[in-house]
């Protein structure tokens, strides 16, 4: 595979500075937020927020109807119960990574799609149902080159992991219709061997339950690169309602731009999650009938 040699997480550190200032104070009645999987250009950046910028204004200008600390109790107990249940459900997982050339347009894509399965002893994984399919020019990928994305976690906020975490109030906005409270999330420490989530989360104000994120993953040497040889480390993830009651991720889009051989190559992926559907069970092996026989 060809080396990408962009300065790691500059780009991505830069958006994500400029989301969390821009986020100190925000505005209401905007047009709901919606994820394009259409191209918007080259590197084009997450859906903008209908925000205004009023200096260095430390605090947002309201607290919450309920006190941030029940807030964050909240919707970490529900990160437990989707993390628990999600296992239970069966999914169709499209990746797509694009590469543009100078004039804006994709020049090359790779697609792969795959779907949890259960292996001899019972054990969940995720298998390649689509041979992968590759017309990029500057990068040669495996399925195999993928399996970084797997040390994202999908629910990075439950009762266990918010011990590692400072979370801050910074306001209310709509995502899709549905208003929500906003909280910054930084690691208190960051380590070499586990990556810790550095962004924000939007936490739906009535029910308390996450339904978008935006931010990377951090260790002491950086912005975790999720994809050898690619820049990708800052994601914006999206969630859908299945069932009416779990909020499991369903959309998720990084863009960047690596540099090879001193010429710049923007790149996107986009990950999607569709036919969320109950898992069958395990099967069980037979016991024998042990009981004994009734008297006669």
């Amino acid at each position: 595979m060809t080396q990408a040699t962009s300065s790691p997480g500059d780009a991505a550190n830069s958006r994500l500075l400029a989301a969390l200032l821009f986020l100190s104070v925000l505005t209401f009645g905007a047009s709901p937020l919606l994820a394009q999987d259409a191209p918007q250009g080259p590197i084009a950046p997450p859906p903008d927020h209908h925000v205004i910028r009023l200096g260095n204004e430390p605090e947002p200008p309201a607290p919450p109807s309920l006190p941030e600390s029940e807030i964050i109790r909240r919707f970490s107990q529900k990160e437990d119960e989707y993390l628990a249940t999600r296992t239970h459900f069966t999914y169709k997982k499209t990746i797509r990574i694009e590469e543009f050339g100078p004039d804006g347009k994709p020049s090359g894509e790779f697609q792969l799609v795959m779907e949890p399965a259960r292996d001899a002893d019972g054990k969940l994984y995720e298998k390649v149902v689509q041979r992968p399919q590759s017309t990029m020019q500057h990068f040669f990928l495996r399925s195999e080159h993928l399996e970084g994305l797997d040390r994202i976690p999908t629910f990075p906020l439950t009762t266990a992991q918010l011990k590692n975490y400072n979370l801050k109030y910074l306001g209310k906005e709509q995502v899709d219709e549905v208003d929500c409270y906003i909280f910054q999330v930084k690691p208190k420490t960051v380590e070499r061997q586990k990556a810790y989530f550095d962004g924000i989360v939007w936490v739906d104000a009535k029910y308390l339950e996450v339904v978008k994120t935006y931010g990377q993953w951090m260790t002491d040497l950086g912005p975790l690169r999720v994809i050898k040889d690619l820049p990708f480390s800052l994601f914006e993830t999206y969630r859908e309602n299945v069932e009416g009651k779990y909020w499991f991720p369903n959309y998720a889009r990084s863009d960047d731009t690596a540099e090879i051989k001193g010429q710049q190559i923007p790149v996107r992926i986009v990950i999607k999650w569709t036919d969320f559907k109950p898992l069958p069970s395990a099967p069980q092996a037979a016991t024998a009938n042990t009981s004994a026989p009734a008297n006669p």
